[in-house]
């Protein structure tokens, strides 16, 4: 029964199938009239349970509750999952049953097995619409053929190359690949099927070790723009670079008030700005705001590409902005000393941190000074008489704007807000790209002051536009799925935490509570990075569902629109509402609109963030190459049955497999997350200090091999 049940729902996944009746069944697959019965039989109990449906015709088909569409996300393990909208979790995808889906690819699928205790499992039935029309990867040349390793690894497998279709590529070269055909699934266990996807390469980007081409290599695999159109370019070069006085009408001059940027060293694009006073309530604080919109009016060619965009990408080696340099690093930044237009939210906070009044206008500005996060945390929290001196005329209002933030944080920290702080990676490249150094970009206090006048700023503007009821774009991040909260806590329950629960739910605070129990304890690195992937992924919604990470009813992003289109998006709406035109007809367009940019935005902030993660990854294995043999000390933070994950003081991370621990038999205790060996008893915990050397490295997978070695 079971491998005619089988036969039976292969045939109604197929595209082509049509519902048929039992006849029209037993003809098809060639069942004679004696054992229709039993054909009958097996039909019956696949629609006992719900694998098909009956119509009052007489004819079977897969259930249309079952068939469900949705993106498709590969691994480099051949499995995958599809996220469906309105659904808490995604949909396991067997490596056998993904058909010839890749990773980004709509998709419909059809869902085998659904239990409330585990993932619900399903397979592709067909591809809607296609991502990867061209592929980026490694050229291997056989005899007669030859194959492209992709450099995004998500794809799953190898493009084959037939003979003739490699452009005269060599072995070692990067290539970007037109695929011909999609293949199908790859081979099951019982070692039927599996054709790979074929392709013919259209362009050679360069030798694997010219300098450049590793980047570029991924900024062509991520499909990320190289070139702004000539419509757009155009646009933009017809912008005066400076602000004329007609342009001021209107508008609140607040060129006298004492007003700064805050900024990291290397920042070009200077999109907020930031005034502070003391008040007999509290503070008056004042975040300004780039005014983009005044110079990317809605569907121009500038505003288009903006859009496809969706946001600016930092890789390691270049910025790829959102909106040409001509407005990015000149009229639309904040730049000291000249006239900016910008969008403002003027603030007033009692000494316990309340919003008390708060004020949106469209203002002109004049940046007094820019200054660095270096400079200003060396005043606000080194006092260094030199660098106080130097600014002597400044000190007052970065210490006001410290005492503010400090409440500010406080106040989100009592409510409940998640503060992870993981450190960034800073990599310092050669003129040729070579990595020069890796070093942790740590916050500071002056990073800290600008997050927080940032995020108090998006909450404020999020909540005056919720209860206006207009439509909008909200920055939201909704609560995690039960099911991996109490994953998590029964994994920190082996560590002596535990986390409470209330009616099936949890609140951010009792996370955040955990982080500060773990902090400075060996398990630390794993368990917050723990949490950190139970819980859901932030994205833009048209609809105020609130933050988690957050805790806030009310979240939107407003504060860089020159890198950000929902920003950019935002201040069009609150322009138009300050100006009274928001009238019938342009509410429905808002309202019509709303939906697709959020859904372009998150897509593309996704695709900016693994290609942004990708090219840090890639550096690190390069710098690590250089450095086979050397010994560096680390520490535990993360342990698997094969083998445990190092990191280094300067945030590289590379594995030690189980294979390599030569002196003993090591068994993963997962309990206890540790290896132990079964002679010795000798382990590796979570949080150990050890010194490793670099054994190797693979910039393909982009992971870096370390043994353990002697002191």
């Amino acid at each position: 029964m079971k491998e005619r049940k089988e036969q039976l729902l292969t045939l109604m996944k197929d595209p082509s199938y049509v519902p048929m009746k039992l006849k029209e069944l037993a003809i098809l697959l060639d069942v004679p009239k004696e054992r229709r019965e039993e054909l009958a039989e097996v039909l019956d109990v696949l629609v006992a349970e719900g694998k098909l449906s009956l119509s009052k015709r007489g004819k079977y088909k897969i259930p249309e509750a079952s068939v469900l569409a949705g993106i498709y996300s590969g691994t480099a393990r051949g499995f995958g999952f599809v996220s469906i909208d309105g659904w808490q979790q995604d949909v396991f995808i067997p490596a056998d049953k993904t058909g010839s889906a890749m990773h980004g690819d709509r998709v419909q699928i059809c869902v085998e097995s659904q239990r409330q205790d585990r993932r619900a499992e399903g397979a592709v039935i067909r591809v809607l619409e296609r991502t990867n029309r061209t592929v980026v990867g490694y050229y291997q040349k056989s005899k007669n053929y030859g194959f492209v390793v992709p450099d995004n690894r998500k794809l799953g497998q190898d493009i084959f190359i037939p003979q003739g279709k490699d452009f005269g590529a060599v072995n070692g070269h990067k290539v970007v690949v037109e695929i011909t055909d999609y293949g199908s699934s790859p081979k099951g266990a019982d070692g039927i099927g599996g054709r790979s996807p074929e392709g013919r390469i259209s362009e050679i980007l360069g030798h694997v070790n010219d300098p450049g081409i590793d980047i570029l290599s991924l900024v062509r695999a991520y499909d990320l723009p190289e070139e702004f159109p000539d419509s757009a370019m155009e646009q933009a070069a017809k912008i005066e670079e400076t602000v004329a006085e007609s342009e001021w009408e209107g508008r609140k001059d607040l060129r006298d008030w004492q007003t700064v940027t805050i900024d990291g060293e290397d920042a070009k694009d200077l999109d907020d700005a930031i005034t502070i006073s003391r008040e007999k309530f509290g503070y008056r604080l004042g975040v300004h705001i780039a005014d983009v919109t005044h110079y990317v009016t809605e569907e121009s060619p500038l505003d288009e590409e903006a859009l496809k965009r969706g946001t600016s990408v930092y890789l390691v080696d270049r910025v790829i902005p959102m909106l040409p340099h001509r407005l990015s690093n000149g009229i639309c930044s904040l730049n000291a000393g000249t006239d900016r237009l910008a969008l403002s939210c003027i603030m007033d906070i009692d000494s316990q941190g309340k919003m008390i009044g708060h004020e949106i206008a469209e203002t002109v500005i004049r940046v007094d000074r820019r200054m660095t996060y270096t400079a200003v945390n060396a005043i606000v929290t080194d006092r260094e008489p030199a660098v106080m001196e130097e600014y002597k005329d400044y000190v007052e209002m970065f210490d006001r704007m410290k005492e503010l933030a400090d409440i500010l944080r406080e106040k989100r920290k009592t409510r409940g807000s998640i503060d992870f702080d993981f450190p960034e990676t800073k990599i310092v490249l050669d003129e040729k790209g070579v990595p020069l150094e890796v070093k942790p970009y740590d916050r500071n206090a002056a990073t800290k002051i600008i997050e927080d006048f940032m995020l108090i700023a998006n909450e404020t503007i999020a909540e005056d536009y919720f209860w206006q009821d207009l439509p909008f774009l909200y920055r939201t991040h909704d609560n995690p799925d039960p099911e991996k909260m109490n994953r998590l806590g029964m994994f920190i329950h082996n560590f002596g935490y535990a986390i409470h629960f209330q009616n099936g739910e949890i609140h951010p605070g009792e996370l955040q509570k955990l982080l500060v129990k773990i902090e400075g304890s060996e398990e630390e690195a794993l368990i917050s990075r723990l949490t950190l992937r139970s819980m859901k992924q932030a994205k833009y919604s048209p609809m105020c569902t609130g933050h988690f990470g957050l805790a806030a009813r009310y979240y939107t992003h407003f504060t860089s629109p020159i890198r950000r289109y929902p920003d950019l998006q935002i201040h069009r709406i609150i322009k138009e509402n300050l100006h009274g035109g928001l009238t019938e007809e342009r509410l429905a367009h808002y309202h019509k609109i709303m939906m697709g940019v959020a859904i372009q935005c998150s897509a593309m902030e996704r695709r900016a963030e693994e290609a942004e993660r990708e090219t840090v990854k890639l550096k690190k294995c390069e710098y690590m190459e250089e450095r086979i043999g050397q010994v560096f000390e680390g520490v535990i933070s993360g342990i698997t049955n094969r083998g445990f994950y190092v990191e280094l003081p300067n945030t590289v991370e590379g594995m030690v497999s189980v294979n390599d621990l030569k002196d003993d038999f090591y068994v993963f205790e997962e309990e206890q997350m540790e290896l132990r060996g079964e002679s010795s008893g000798k382990s590796y915990r979570l949080g150990q200090k050890l010194h490793v050397s670099v054994s190797g490295t693979d910039r393909m997978n982009r992971t870096i091999d370390f043994v353990v070695a002697d002191k």
